[in-house]
């Protein structure tokens, strides 16, 4: 029993520095306390390994044998990358992308451990994909071809990212900029394109124009003609009336005599009609007998004229 009792002493002789230690170690562990905001999630590491993750609201954490080292939000994130390459046509552009991006809930700890900037690691994908596409088309068909060539950034880091926690939501190409002197050039192009449109056209509608006038004035003598020849045809259909009447009438009147009667009558109603003008001052009735008498009546018809 005695041996019993010393070997007792000892053992707690020897264990007795020891719990003091770990009662003094203990002591100097203070409880501190944090918040973490809704959408995002902390990171809480011990003696510097990972230990648990922690949820919004009021956390805390025993120092300094635990940490906070990090928060991860789950908001959606954008990231603007511009990218300048040249087209196959030899033509450099500027092209923009926005790339939009989330942690997956699911791997927080790929997403905080496994990468020390992902907008970088972003970036470098978007340079080499666009990097890649760009120099195998033409400028006019980069233009058309920006929604394979957003679809082509968005497979490339779909694959890459997910395996890093990091969920691609969608790639935006929000601007294509070529220099200021290709967009002046397509400008200038562009607008020859539609002037020359707008000179045919034009000159379309005039050959129109011309064609429909030439028609009408065509139509129009048409019916001139038309319309003088019922007109002489009238004249004539009244004078064979007149001429059959007068001789039926008149005995001894010749179809000649009955003729000139006619003529006569409406040679005095023309005089009459060009008397009764507004803008007639003199009417010249021929009466010469002679050479000198037609001479006359020129010279005096002249300076009527005048």
């Amino acid at each position: 029993n005695h041996a019993s009792a010393s070997s007792t002493n000892q053992g707690r002789q020897i264990l007795r520095p020891y719990i003091q230690y770990t009662f003094d170690n203990s002591a100097m562990c203070i409880p501190c306390f944090f918040t973490i905001s809704t959408s995002e999630v902390g990171v809480v590491e011990s003696w510097g390994k990972f230990s648990r993750l922690v949820q919004p609201g009021l956390n805390c954490v025993i120092c300094p044998m635990e940490q906070l080292v990090g928060r991860l939000s789950f908001r959606v994130q954008q990231l603007d990358v511009r990218v300048e390459s040249k087209t196959l046509d030899n033509v450099f552009i500027t092209a923009v992308v926005s790339v939009q991006y989330q942690v997956l809930r699911e791997n927080v700890f790929e997403a905080f451990y496994a990468l020390t900037n992902p907008a970088q690691q972003i970036t470098a994908h978007v340079y080499d994909v666009m990097r890649s596409q760009l120099p195998t088309l033409e400028l006019d068909a980069v233009f058309e071809a920006k929604e394979e060539l957003a679809l082509s950034v968005k497979n490339a880091l779909s694959q890459t990212m997910s395996a890093y926690g990091y969920q691609i939501l969608q790639s935006l190409i929000t601007d294509l900029d070529p220099d200021q002197r290709v967009k002046n050039a397509m400008n200038e192009i562009n607008s020859s394109k539609r002037l020359k449109f707008a000179i045919a056209e034009r000159a379309e509608g005039d050959k129109i124009l011309q064609v429909k006038s030439a028609e009408a004035e065509a139509e129009a003598k048409y019916l001139s003609g038309v319309g003088v020849a019922k007109q002489r045809k009238a004249i004539v259909d009244g004078l064979r009336t007149s001429i059959v009447d007068f001789s039926d009438n008149v005995e001894g009147a010749s179809t000649k005599e009955v003729m000139d009667l006619l003529l006569l009558t409406q040679y005095f109603d023309m005089v009459r009609d060009v008397g009764q003008a507004g803008h007639c001052k003199t009417t010249f009735v021929p009466s010469s007998k002679t050479v000198g008498d037609d001479i006359r009546g020129s010279l005096l018809q002249a300076d009527a004229a005048k």
